[in-house]
């Protein structure tokens, strides 16, 4: 039996990305073009900078994917494209290059949820892992708690009401005066801080899956404001500490209670916010303790990548789930919608 070689192409936000992916679970190659610099200046994401940028990107990203793979376009036998959620003109420059690049070489497409790729990234990095497990997804946009019982089935059992927990480390980021990215800044500073300097709400504690992290983002920012005002000044460290373990404790507790209620032994995390290293820690730790598994993608698999599509790309097309060439851009695009 042949090898089954997936082109994937990821442009959902502000990263270009193309990942070559044998078998669906060796990576031949994964480029990324980051637009973190151009970005940062605006504290942000702008999206028409984003759309841009991936324009003038895509073509040599997904060039050098085939480059270093080692393989010339005709061994390709597919070829994967994020068509949602995300921004919809970046979505549109990554649809457009990868329907053009299907069409001239004859081969079939296939349009990937971006926020099952994000699952999928764990089978990159954890070749032994198989379904059934629960999947805690975590970014700037999503926040999500998935029972994963198969490769093809992704079952919502808790999600945010509101903010995401990515969105709300960025938003309490920026009013701190730390750079964007905001996320990954509250975690190194944490580590100088005191945890339990400040008793910032834990939400929604009556809702045994679903997250809300408004009322959390909104008390830390009015928490930095009245310091303000009134000229005390409380260590950026501790608030930053006290925010991210506010977070942290609802995650780790909400998928625990998930994995008890459905019967789950295994645990995975995926998305930007799983490279959090508090996050980890906790979810680690209280895993253990209960005997359950704890997987998470190396840190190139937690942020956006097309790998992790590429990946997807391949289970959808051994169930021979190819897209038409009018699949569109689906910005709001729900998880397990194909």
């Amino acid at each position: 039996m042949s090898d089954c070689i997936i082109l994937g192409v990821e442009s959902s936000c502000d990263d270009t990305s193309a990942a070559v992916v044998k078998n669906g679970r060796q990576v031949l190659s994964n480029i990324i073009a980051s637009q973190i610099p151009i970005h940062q200046k605006y504290g942000g994401v702008v999206p028409e900078i984003a759309s841009r940028s991936h324009v003038e990107a895509l073509l040599p990203v997904i060039d050098e994917a085939i480059k270093q793979a080692g393989v010339q376009k005709n061994d390709l036998s597919a070829v994967a494209v994020t068509y949602g959620p995300g921004l919809v003109g970046a979505l549109l420059v990554g649809l457009s290059g990868a329907k053009s690049l299907a069409w001239s070489l004859d081969l079939p497409l296939i349009g990937v949820n971006h926020l099952e790729g994000h699952v999928y990234g764990n089978f990159l990095s954890h070749p032994d892992l198989e379904p059934p497990f629960l999947a805690l997804v975590v970014s700037g946009g999503h926040t999500s708690l998935l029972a994963v019982p198969d490769y093809e089935t992704f079952q919502t059992i808790g999600q945010t009401r509101d903010d995401a927990a990515g969105e709300a480390f960025d938003k309490v980021a920026r009013v701190m005066g730390l750079p964007y990215p905001g996320g990954p800044e509250i975690d190194r500073l944490s580590k100088a801080g005191d945890k339990t300097a400040i008793a910032f709400p834990r939400a929604l504690a009556d809702a045994p899956y679903d997250f809300s992290f408004s009322g959390l983002k909104s008390a830390v920012i009015n928490y930095l404001h009245h310091d303000r005002q009134t000229g005390h000044v409380t260590p950026p460290a501790d608030v930053a500490a006290s925010f991210q373990a506010a977070v942290v404790d609802v995650l780790v507790e909400k998928t625990l209670r998930a994995a008890a209620d459905h019967g789950f032994e295994t645990v995975v995390m995926a998305g930007g916010v799983s490279a959090n290293s508090a996050l980890r820690e906790a979810l680690a730790a209280e895993t253990k303790r209960r005997g359950l598994r704890f997987l998470y993608p190396s840190p190139l698999y937690c942020t956006d990548n097309a790998a992790m599509i590429a990946c997807r790309g391949h289970y959808l097309f051994q169930q021979g789930k190819t897209s038409d060439w009018r699949l569109n851009a689906v910005p709001g695009l729900a998880l397990g919608k194909l």
